[in-house]
């Protein structure tokens, strides 16, 4: 009965000691994505919007998704921040190809995503800024193709929120946002970090790389299936997918279950669902699940 408890003691230990380690390789990116990612929502986001806007009156044609992306890109918004207001691009004329892939790209990416993502190496921060552009490309040339002169999205009953940043010192306007932004990812992140010191602690490195390494369809498809249950929040994956990578993980796989991730958060869905109705969510999915397929491949034959 005493060999138990110092068996439990010395497995806490190994994994306080694996926690530890990694906690203090990634804070750093953490805190840095929470102070410019309330940076951004507090100062910048009515620029981002109101270049959107202005890009309305264009007449760019096919040309104007690539802007739509950026822009999507650049907003700090969650999706259910960001559906209102491509609601009221919608009012104002907005095309339905530029408002999916203005959409397509704000649920795979923010600024706040990618100074996390750094903490994965260049390559992989790379693959997945390269990645989550073209798949929001993607989205935007599909409803063009398949929808042009028909609506895809229903707006019908989401109003544009009213701004929780309004207190009158911008000083304690920012720290209010940064203290939100701390609430919402905070848990996440630890729950990554801890999982990563798990995975490291129990998971035989052989195994990961069966799983998940190499160039085979195998590998990468298994990695945008994990993405639809695993993914909760982006900090909180990036702890995970750092161990994954670092145990044999494929660039390829990491792509797939990048995309995958986000584009099938359950809070993501639920508000798609409404937006999109059942067939053309159906037909989301789908697209999601053969593009991070496609996207994973191509990024193991390239790396």
């Amino acid at each position: 009965m005493t060999e138990l408890p110092a068996v439990l003691k010395r497995e806490f230990i190994y994994i306080w000691y694996y926690f530890w380690i990694q906690f203090r390789q990634i804070c750093w990116y953490w805190i840095l994505g929470m102070l410019i990612g309330s940076f951004l929502s507090v100062f910048a986001k009515d620029h981002i919007h109101g270049a959107f806007t202005g890009i309305r009156d264009k007449k760019w044609g096919l040309f104007g998704i690539i802007p739509a992306c950026i822009l999507g890109i650049a907003s700090p918004l969650c999706m259910y921040g960001t559906i209102p207001i491509a609601a009221s691009f919608r009012q104002q004329g907005m095309r339905e190809d530029w408002l999916a892939a203005f959409m397509m790209a704000s649920i795979l990416l923010n600024p706040q995503l990618m100074i996390y993502s750094a903490a994965l190496g260049p390559v992989i921060l790379a693959v997945r800024i390269v990645s989550c552009f073209l798949c929001s490309v993607a989205a935007g040339l599909l409803v063009f193709a398949f929808y042009r002169g028909r609506d895809f999205f229903d707006f019908t009953g989401f109003a544009e929120r009213a701004s929780r940043d309004i207190h009158p010192n911008l000083l304690i306007r920012y720290l209010l946002n940064l203290w939100r932004n701390v609430r919402a990812t905070g848990l996440y992140f630890l729950f990554g970090v801890l999982l990563s010191a798990l995975f490291q602690r129990w998971v035989p490195q052989d195994m990961m790389v069966k799983v998940f390494g190499g160039n085979e369809a195998w590998g990468v498809l298994m990695a945008a299936t994990v993405g639809v249950p695993l993914y909760a929040c982006g900090g909180g994956t990036i702890p995970l997918l750092r161990e994954w990578l670092i145990s044999g993980m494929s660039p390829g796989s990491a792509a797939a279950f990048m995309i995958t991730g986000p584009a099938t958060k359950i809070t993501n869905l639920g508000a798609l669902k409404i937006v999109m109705g059942l067939r053309r969510f159906l037909l989301y999915l789908a697209f999601v699940m053969l593009f991070s397929l496609i996207a994973g491949l191509l990024v193991n034959i390239i790396l």
